[in-house]
């Protein structure tokens, strides 16, 4: 085989699919696997969704980039759906859930400076996130493994340690601006913040006059079973990041956020060339319609239940494989008591994928429009593979 001339940055599977349909990718050789990764949670609708292929089909044909110079009415429709059905007034279309974030802390900062409080830079983090890979989101997910190598660590980002409230509150002072979180950090191997405890950051924002910021980059667009994470709390947050499931495999994020919030993000204070262009717009448009049906969300959630529940059946009948289940909606994990990477390949041979995580775990992400059949389908996949591992287990230990 020809050498890559790509970046060496990725230690790629041996795998490359030809096409894909609903929650299947098929190779060229016509080999099928049954996606439960879905582009680490980007495919919210599967593959080549008839909706989505009709939309960028009839964009493609029309218009294609024209710049944030002009007024694009894609755009003015997918901020005004938004807006309906969340707690923004305020939308920045992006190109990627980096670009969301990056627009997320630029927004905090800059509230506080048009308040005349120019020293409010601090965001504070916790220690397991995953925000993204510009020099300033490794800074802010505070991850050595990431910051490595890429020099001095942008400073502005104060990490705690997940979960621990007195560090927290030791750490909110004169220069805090917010306070970021995922609902549920994905990287960092599928861990909850529990409700009470993101009701309890909204309160503490309130009470300290700062920001609460979510980056349901992964958890949002429907994952949950809500339409983002944070509704299962009750809160709205002041700002927020999103991508993945939003543009259903196109490139396409955003960054929401309260007329409050936003009121310092003036002309000029930020832009973006590509974001929000008429491609992404027509693809994010018709995801959201598919996704804002009625009864979408519901059906999202029934299916989650019966996934969780014949998952949490295989973990209990393999306990040398798996440790335990968590999550919520379609985005779950398998703490393993194998290693990882090595169940991994066993559901790939298997004919499903997955995706791995932090602390050991599996990530389980198929799309939302997975079949009760297709669960069933994948569920025993997985029972497959767990015995395959236990198997060789057992042959290990013989040896």
């Amino acid at each position: 085989m020809e050498a890559s001339s790509l970046y060496q940055t990725y230690s790629r599977a041996n795998l490359s699919f030809a096409r894909g349909e609903g929650v299947w990718l098929e190779t060229a050789d016509g080999r099928r696997f049954l996606d439960c990764a879905a582009g680490i949670a980007v495919n919210s609708l599967g593959h080549c969704h008839p909706a989505l292929v009709a939309a960028l089909e009839a964009q493609a044909g029309k218009l294609w980039h024209v710049s944030n110079v002009y007024a694009i009415d894609g755009q003015e429709e997918f901020a005004r759906k938004l807006t309906q059905a969340t707690f923004a007034d305020r939308v920045f279309c992006t190109n990627s859930g980096a670009e969301a974030l990056e627009c997320a802390i630029k927004t905090a900062r800059r509230y506080f400076y048009a308040k005349g409080e120019p020293d409010r830079v601090d965001i504070i983090t916790f220690e397991g996130a995953f925000h993204g890979r510009t020099l300033a989101t490794i800074a802010a997910g505070g991850q050595e493994k990431y910051l490595e190598g890429f020099g001095p660590k942008a400073p502005g980002f104060v990490q705690v340690p997940f979960g621990d409230h007195e560090a927290l509150l030791d750490a909110i002072g004169e220069t805090t601006a917010g306070i970021l979180i995922e609902p549920i950090q994905g990287e960092g191997g599928v861990r909850p913040v529990p409700t009470e405890y993101l009701r309890e950051l909204r309160k503490l924002c309130d009470d300290n006059g700062i920001l609460l910021i979510l980056d349901e980059v992964q958890t949002g667009v429907g994952r949950t079973g809500k339409l983002f994470a944070h509704e299962w709390a009750g809160i709205t947050p002041d700002i927020m990041a999103i991508a993945k499931g939003i543009g259903g495999g196109f490139p396409l994020g955003a960054c929401l956020a309260t007329e409050e919030a936003a009121s310092g993000m003036k002309p000029g204070t930020h832009g973006t060339t590509y974001g929000g262009n008429p491609l992404a717009m027509a693809v994010g448009n018709a995801v959201l319609d598919v996704v804002l049906t009625e009864g979408f969300l519901e059906e999202v959630q029934k299916k989650a239940l019966m996934l969780k529940q014949k998952l949490a059946g295989v973990v209990d009948g393999h306990p040398a494989v798996f440790e335990d289940i968590r999550g919520k909606g379609l985005m779950l994990g398998l703490k393993c008591r194998v290693t990882n990477t090595d169940l991994l390949a066993r559901f790939r041979e298997a004919g499903l994928l997955a995706v791995g995580a932090g602390d050991n775990v599996l990530r389980i992400l198929p799309p939302l429009t997975i079949t009760e059949a297709e669960i069933g389908e994948a569920v025993s996949r997985i029972e497959q593979a767990a015995t395959a591992m236990e198997s060789g287990l057992e042959r290990g230990a013989a040896e």
